[in-house]
C-alpha cells in the first residue's frame, strides 16, 4: 500500500512534462485564509525551512509539493529521479541525506534548503511580479528525505478580502477560483486550515470546502496556533468536533512564531516543543494531535484515497490513450513523398464521391438523405409528384377551347372539329412540363454540390490537413458540374421540344383512348335519337337539328349578320345611336359607323349542344395526349440527367482532378499544411506518449499492493 503514493508522484511527473491537466490525480490541497499557518503546516510535514515566510500574502503561486520517503541507509539517487544513467550504474553524486528538485530547473539538485526557498521566491517573482500579484501557474517541487512520509500536497494562496499592492480589484474572486479549481477535483483531499484564535464558525476554509464537498467525505480540518488562544480559553470543544464536526477529523498543531523563525529555531525543536505543549494543555488528546500525527493521518488518507481512485484512473487513462491515438491518426503522418500523397488524396476523394452517389460510402449519413439516395428522391418524389400535380387542362377554360376551334376554321363555318385546334392547345399544355423538368436538373446539380462537402467532412479527413488542396478540389469539381449544367438543360429542353415537334395521334395509347371516346359519343347520339318523337323522321330530325345548331351558332357566336349590323349602324333608332357616343369613336362622315373589331365577344354564355360537344371532344383528346407525354417526360428526364450530368461527372471526375491538380509546379503549394496542424500533431503525440507511460506505471502495481 505504501507503494501507491510514489506511483501517483510518477504519474504527476509524467503529465507535468506535457503540461496538461486532463487527468485528475489524487493529491492533498491545503486551503485557508491568509496567514492562517498553511505554509507552516507544510514545513512541519517536511521538517525543514523551505517556504518563503512573512506577514501578508507570501504564497502567490500554487506549489505542488511531492514528499518522497527514502531509505536512510541508501543515499543513492535512482536513475528515474535524476533521469541520468551511465552504463547502467546508479549515480551516487549527492551529498547529504536530503535534497530537493524543481521541475522548471530540470535535473538540478538542491541540497541546501535555503537555496530551495530562494528559488521559490525567485520563480514566484518571475511570473507574478514582486508586488503581491498572484498567478495560477504552479511551481513543482520534489523533496527526498528519510524524515518524511510519502505525500503529494498543494499549497495555495491564502483567501484574502482586500487587494493590496498591485493586486487587481477582484483578487478575492481570483484566489477563490484558483482554490475551487484544485479542490473541485473529486480525487483530491481538502486540508482546511483554520487558526485556533479565530472563531471556527467563521472559517473561510471550511466554508469553501463544504461548497465542493457537502458530505465532508474528503475534508480534514487542521487547527493551527493552539498556543496563541486567549488566556482562560482552550480548543477542547473544537478538537473534539463539538463546534463543527468534520468526518475525517480535526487535528490541532502548534506553529513556530515569527520570532522562532527569526531566531532560526529548527523544525525538530518546534515539534518537540509542540509535543510538550499538547501533553501539558491537552493531555487526553495529545496522541491524536500534533504534526507527526497529522503526517501519518495524511499519509493513510492519501493511500486509501489513491486505492479507491485507482481503478477509475486506470480506465480514464486507457480511454484517453485511445482517443489521442485516434486523433493522431486523423492528423496523418508528415508528408515525405508529396507526389504520391497528392495522387492518393485525389484518387481517394474521387472514389468517395462516386461511392456516395452509388450508396457504397464508408460513412452512411443517418440524419438525412444524401448522395444517390437524394437524387433518387428528387427524380421519383419531388419531380414525379410535381408532374402529377400539373393539371392537363390547367389554364384552359371552355371559352379558350371554343375560341381556338373557331380560330382554326378561318372564315368558313366548320362541319367537323378542326385538328389544328387540338394541336395548338395540346402543345400549349405540353410546354408547361418544361419548367418542372429544368427545376429537376437544378435540384440534382445542387445535390451533387452538397456531396463535395459531405466527402470533405466525413470521408476524407486528410483533406482538412491541406486547406489549399481542399479548396482546389472543390473548385475543380464545381467547375466540372457547372460545365455540365447547360448541356443537361439543353437536353431536357430538347426532350420537351421533341414532344412538341410532332403530335403523334397514331400513338397506340392515344388511338385506344380515341376509339373509346368515339364509342362513347356514338352511344350518346343513339340515346338522343331514341328519345325523339316517333312522328318525326330520324334523318329529317337530324338534319333539322344540325340546321338549328348552325343557325344558333351564327346568332349566338357574336359575329351575327353583317347586313343586319350595318343596317343598325345607319338606320338605327336614337337609342341605338347613343352607343357609339359613349363607347365607340365618332366617324368623320355623316352619322356613326361601327368598328367591328371592337364588338366584344361574350365571355360567359350558354353553349349550344354542338359547341359543348366539340369542346368536350377537344378537352378529352388534350387530356389523353397530355398524360402520354407526361409519362414520357417523367421517364426520359431522369435518364437524361443521369447520363449527361451524374454519370458523366462520375466517369470524368478523377481524370479532371488529375489533369488540373497533378502538376509539379502545384505540389508544394497544394500540400502546405494548415499552420497549427503540425503543432497539434506534436502535442497529440506527446500526450499519447505520456498516457502510454502512465498506463505502464499503473500496470506495474500488483493487486497485493492495494491492501
Amino acid at each position: 500500500m505504501e507503494a501507491l503514493i510514489p506511483v501517483i508522484n510518477k504519474l504527476q511527473d509524467v503529465f507535468n512534462t506535457v503540461g496538461a491537466d486532463i487527468i485528475q490525480l489524487p493529491q492533498i490541497v491545503v486551503v485557508g485564509t491568509q496567514s492562517s499557518g498553511k505554509s507552516s503546516v507544510l514545513e512541519s510535514l517536511v521538517g525543514r525551512d523551505i517556504l518563503p515566510r512573512g506577514t501578508g500574502i507570501v504564497t502567490r503561486r500554487p506549489l505542488i509539493l511531492q514528499l518522497v520517503h527514502i531509505d536512510p541507509e541508501d543515499r543513492r539517487k535512482t536513475s528515474e529521479e535524476n533521469e541520468s544513467k551511465k552504463n547502467g550504474r546508479l549515480y551516487r553524486g549527492i551529498e547529504g541525506e536530503e535534497w530537493g528538485k524543481f521541475l522548471h530547473t530540470k535535473n538540478k539538485i538542491y541540497t541546501d534548503f535555503e537555496e530551495i526557498r530562494q528559488e521559490i521566491e525567485a520563480e514566484t517573482e518571475r511570473i507574478s511580479g514582486n508586488n503581491k500579484g498572484i498567478s495560477d501557474e504552479p511551481i513543482h517541487l520534489k523533496i527526498f528525505s528519510p524524515h518524511v512520509v510519502n505525500l503529494t500536497l498543494v499549497d495555495l494562496p491564502g483567501i484574502t478580502k482586500v487587494p493590496v499592492g498591485d493586486q487587481p480589484r477582484d483578487i478575492e474572486i481570483q484566489i477563490k477560483e484558483q482554490i475551487v479549481k484544485y479542490i473541485s477535483n473529486p480525487n483530491s483531499i481538502i486540508l482546511a486550515v483554520t487558526a485556533a484564535n479565530t472563531d471556527m464558525a467563521t472559517s473561510e476554509a471550511l466554508k469553501v470546502a463544504r461548497e465542493v464537498d457537502p458530505d465532508g467525505r474528503r475534508t480534514l480540518a487542521v487547527v493551527t496556533k493552539l498556543d496563541l488562544m486567549d488566556a482562560g480559553t482552550d480548543a477542547m470543544d473544537i478538537l473534539m468536533g463539538r463546534v463543527i464536526p468534520v468526518k475525517l477529523g480535526i487535528i490541532g498543531i502548534v506553529n513556530r512564531s515569527q520570532l522562532d523563525i527569526n531566531q532560526k529555531k529548527s523544525v525538530a525543536d518546534a515539534i518537540r516543543d509542540e509535543y510538550a505543549f499538547l501533553q501539558k494543555k491537552y493531555p487526553s488528546l495529545a496522541n491524536r494531535n500534533g504534526t507527526k500525527y497529522l503526517a501519518r493521518t495524511l499519509n493513510r488518507l492519501l493511500m486509501h484515497h489513491i486505492r479507491d481512485c485507482l481503478p477509475e484512473l486506470k480506465t480514464r487513462i486507457n480511454v484517453l490513450a485511445a482517443q489521442y491515438q485516434s486523433l493522431l491518426n486523423s492528423y496523418g503522418e508528415p508528408v515525405d513523398d508529396k507526389s504520391a500523397t497528392l495522387l492518393q488524396l485525389i484518387t481517394k476523394f474521387a472514389a468517395e464521391y462516386c461511392h456516395t452517389i452509388e450508396g457504397t460510402a464508408k460513412y452512411i449519413e443517418t440524419a438525412e438523405l444524401c448522395g444517390g439516395a437524394r437524387i433518387c428522391y428528387i427524380f421519383h418524389e419531388t419531380f414525379g409528384r410535381t408532374l402529377e400535380s400539373v393539371d392537363p387542362l390547367g389554364g384552359l377554360t371552355t371559352i379558350d377551347v371554343l375560341t381556338a376551334i373557331r380560330n382554326a376554321t378561318g372564315p368558313r363555318p366548320a362541319l367537323f372539329v378542326p385538328e389544328v385546334s387540338f394541336e395548338l392547345l395540346v402543345k400549349r399544355q405540353v410546354k408547361r412540363l418544361e419548367e418542372p423538368s429544368l427545376r429537376c436538373v437544378e435540384l440534382v446539380h445542387e445535390e451533387m454540390q452538397r456531396i463535395i462537402q459531405h466527402c470533405s467532412n466525413y470521408s476524407t479527413q486528410e483533406l482538412l490537413r491541406f486547406p489549399k488542396l481542399h479548396d482546389a478540389i472543390v473548385e475543380v469539381v464545381t467547375s466540372l458540374l457547372r460545365k455540365r449544367l447547360p448541356v443537361t438543360n439543353e437536353m431536357v429542353h430538347n426532350l420537351v421540344a421533341i414532344e412538341l415537334a410532332y403530335i403523334n395521334t397514331k400513338h397506340p395509347d392515344f388511338a385506344d383512348a380515341c376509339g373509346l371516346m368515339n364509342n362513347n359519343i356514338e352511344e350518346q347520339r343513339r340515346n338522343r335519337m331514341r328519345d325523339l318523337p316517333s312522328a318525326v323522321p330520324r334523318d329529317k330530325a337530324a338534319a333539322g337539328a344540325s340546321q338549328s345548331g348552325s343557325a344558333s351558332e351564327q346568332t349566338d357566336g357574336g359575329t351575327g349578320n353583317w347586313r343586319g349590323m350595318l343596317k343598325k349602324g345607319e338606320d338605327g333608332t336614337p337609342s341605338d345611336r347613343a352607343v357609339p357616343q359613349t363607347g365607340l369613336p365618332a366617324s368623320p362622315q355623316k352619322g356613326y359607323a361601327v368598328n367591328l373589331l371592337d364588338v366584344p365577344v361574350p365571355v360567359s354564355r350558354k353553349l349550344s349542344a354542338r359547341e359543348q360537344r366539340d369542346c368536350e371532344v377537344i378537352e378529352r383528346l388534350i387530356k389523353s395526349y397530355f398524360l402520354i407525354v407526361r409519362k414520357n417526360i417523367q421517364d426520359s428526364v431522369p435518364k437524361a440527367v443521369m447520363h449527361f450530368l451524374v454519370n458523366h461527372v462520375k466517369d470524368c471526375l478523377q481524370s479532371e482532378l488529375v489533369g488540373q491538380l497533378y502538376k509539379t509546379a502545384l505540389l508544394n503549394d497544394l500540400l502546405t499544411e494548415s499552420e497549427d496542424m503540425a503543432q497539434r500533431r506534436n502535442e497529440a503525440a506527446d500526450m499519447l506518449k505520456a498516457l502510454q507511460k502512465a498506463s505502464q506505471v499503473i500496470a506495474e502495481i500488483r493487486e497485493t499492493h492495494l491492501w
